[in-house]
């Protein structure tokens, strides 16, 4: 069997699988920068050439005015990590850092609160319907759908 006949798309996610645990090794044990707070790591995307990775993260609380301070702190500890993340990672070409904030789980959030709502709204309406007695005669009263 033939060495190389995996695609290259397999090495190119266990590649991005470990900068991703390197990075988040990185920021919660090394990077000093105090506006890095609570930040989560969500996914890392690297380009076919290996010359560029994109981070995803997410970072508590989500208020714009933290969300700009992580991303600030972030861009300037890229260099730091990056360099890091060289002499842990090896490969032929170590990754420039892009960051961006990830607005998936913030999305996540606001979908299973409006699924929150819908559902209560038809649980008041089923209450309703049980609550309202029946029209009299109705049960004898012809079906134009039948």
């Amino acid at each position: 069997m033939n060495r190389h006949s995996k695609s290259g798309g397999d090495r190119a996610t266990r590649v991005a699988e470990q900068i991703h645990q390197e990075l988040a090794q990185l920021i919660a044990r090394e990077v000093k920068d105090p506006r890095i707070g609570m930040v989560t790591l969500t996914s890392v995307d690297i380009t076919a050439d290996y010359a560029y990775a994109t981070v995803h993260f997410t970072v508590m609380p989500s208020d714009d005015d933290t969300i700009a301070r992580t991303l600030e702190g972030l861009r300037r500890s890229a260099g730091f990590m990056r360099s890091q993340m060289g002499r842990r990672v090896r490969i032929h070409t170590n990754p420039q850092l892009r960051f961006v904030h990830d607005r998936s789980v913030e999305h996540g959030v606001d979908m299973s609160r409006l699924i929150d709502q819908a559902n209560a709204v038809r649980a008041a309406d089923d209450g309703l319907d049980a609550a309202v007695p029946p029209v009299e005669g109705a049960a004898d009263a012809p079906r134009a759908a039948e």
